[in-house]
């Protein structure tokens, strides 16, 4: 997400205060509330342009692949290399910049890609936060099929819409906003169900944190991840509900960090290792800016 003018005066700040290498040091932070256990981070850097403002990620094949997407759209495809289950390494294969349904490559407004999902069939779903819009994608270098825009998303302020994407067990779609509540004061949940958007349920909110990202877990629980940004450095927050027919119920905290825990996570993946373990990856959005890194973090999750 681009905030970068606001960003580099809150760091500057917590930098001439002493604050900022605290707030950015890979320490080893303690569990919330016994809930979520932390399992360890890893600082990933490559020497390319397109590299940096990752806001999505998916893993796959056991952990061992991930996609991963930057708010500039570029998708770029990896391995990832592991020594006794934490991340030791990671290649990255391809990075392809996304293009419209005209087959121009995507830049500026337009281009502000923040949420991803990935369908059976392989096809990349993506939602867009400046020009609030989700499009498909067949394939990755392939022309953008933006999906019907309801008059709600064109109603939504800039870079505060749809900062999130995730995909259910039926391949339905859930995309919420940033910070644009409606007018019970809740977080809007919008539902494609392949031939139209609705909205069944609503999320509350709670404290400063704002929605960064969400996804499934393979038992079809819902996660949302959250994230807060102080003087200290980031916050981050994962919750969890079960999707029940009247909507979202057993909401529970799984994970809550102090400031500076962790770099500005952004993406989410909630998966399944070879043990049969959960896990929540998070990648954090380093804004292209040296203070900040790009951080792939992971928790064991409770079933």
């Amino acid at each position: 997400m681009r905030r970068c003018s606001a960003i580099k005066l809150i760091l500057a700040a917590a930098a001439a205060a002493g604050l900022a290498a605290a707030g950015y040091a890979a320490s080893r932070p303690q569990p919330a509330q016994d809930k979520a256990q932390y399992l360890g981070s890893y600082t990933w850097t490559v020497k390319q342009p397109w590299f940096g403002g990752f806001s999505a990620l998916k893993i796959t094949d056991g952990g061992r692949a991930m996609v991963v997407l930057s708010d500039r759209a570029t998708l770029v495809t990896t391995s990832i290399q592991r020594n006794q289950g934490r991340i030791s390494g990671v290649t990255a294969h391809t990075a392809h910049g996304l293009r419209a349904s005209t087959g121009k490559t995507l830049t500026g407004f337009a281009s502000d890609s923040e949420g991803l999902a990935i369908a059976p069939d392989g096809s990349r779903y993506i939602s867009f936060e400046g020009s609030a819009r989700v499009a498909r994608y067949h394939r990755p270098d392939g022309r953008a099929k933006v999906l019907p825009r309801p008059k709600a998303f064109r109603k939504l302020p800039r870079n505060k819409s749809l900062e999130t994407l995730a995909i259910d067990a039926r391949s339905r779609l859930y995309t919420l906003p940033e910070r644009a509540y409606d007018k019970d004061g809740q977080i809007p949940v919008w539902r494609w169900n392949g031939r139209r958007w609705s909205r069944p349920f609503s999320l509350p909110p709670r404290g400063g944190f704002l929605p960064v990202d969400a996804d499934f877990g393979p038992s079809g629980r819902f996660y949302l991840l959250e994230r807060d940004l102080t003087l200290l450095g980031f916050r981050t927050r994962l919750r969890r509900w079960d999707i029940t027919p009247d909507g979202p119920a057993n909401e529970t905290i799984l994970l809550q960090t102090g400031p500076g825990t962790h770099d500005n996570l952004e993406g989410l993946s909630v998966w399944t290792d070879d043990s049969g373990g959960l896990r929540a990856t998070m990648v954090s959005d380093d804004n292209f800016l040296s203070l900040q890194r790009t951080e792939l973090v992971e928790y064991a999750l409770p079933r």
